[in-house]
C-alpha cells in the first residue's frame, strides 16, 4: 500500500469515527423533545482529494457536521435509520482497521526479513 492509500485510509477512519460519535449522540437524544439529528459528511470531499493524487489535499479533508434534513425538508430523528447508520459505520470502520492492520503486518514482515 502506497503512502497516498494509507493517507486516504486514515482520513476515512477519522470521518467514520466522527460519524460514530454523532450517530451515538443522535441515538442518545432520540427521546429529547425538539432534538434535531446531525449527519457527518466526508466521502465526497475525500473522493475529490484522492482524485487529485496529492497527499496534502487528502490530509486537508475534514468531516463536516450538518443537520440531517430529509427529502421533504424536515429534520426528524428516526431511530431505525440511526441504528442502521451505526451498524454500517461500525462495519466500515472495522474493515478499514483490518486493512491497516494487514498493511502493518506486511511492513513488519518486510522489515524483519531484511535483517
Amino acid at each position: 500500500m502506497d503512502s497516498i492509500s494509507a493517507t486516504i485510509l486514515l482520513k476515512a477512519m477519522d470521518g467514520l469515527s466522527m460519524r460514530a460519535m454523532v450517530t451515538s449522540q443522535n441515538i442518545a437524544n432520540a427521546n429529547s423533545p425538539g432534538y434535531r439529528p446531525l449527519r457527518v459528511n466526508f466521502e465526497d470531499a475525500l473522493r475529490a482529494a484522492a482524485a487529485s493524487g496529492a497527499p496534502g489535499d487528502i490530509r486537508q479533508v475534514q468531516p463536516t457536521v450538518s443537520l440531517s434534513i430529509d427529502e421533504t425538508g424536515r429534520s426528524e430523528l428516526r431511530l431505525d435509520l440511526e441504528m442502521a447508520t451505526a451498524a454500517s459505520t461500525a462495519g466500515r470502520y472495522g474493515t478499514l482497521a483490518e486493512l491497516l492492520n494487514r498493511r502493518l503486518q506486511i511492513e513488519a514482515l518486510a522489515a524483519a526479513g531484511s535483517r
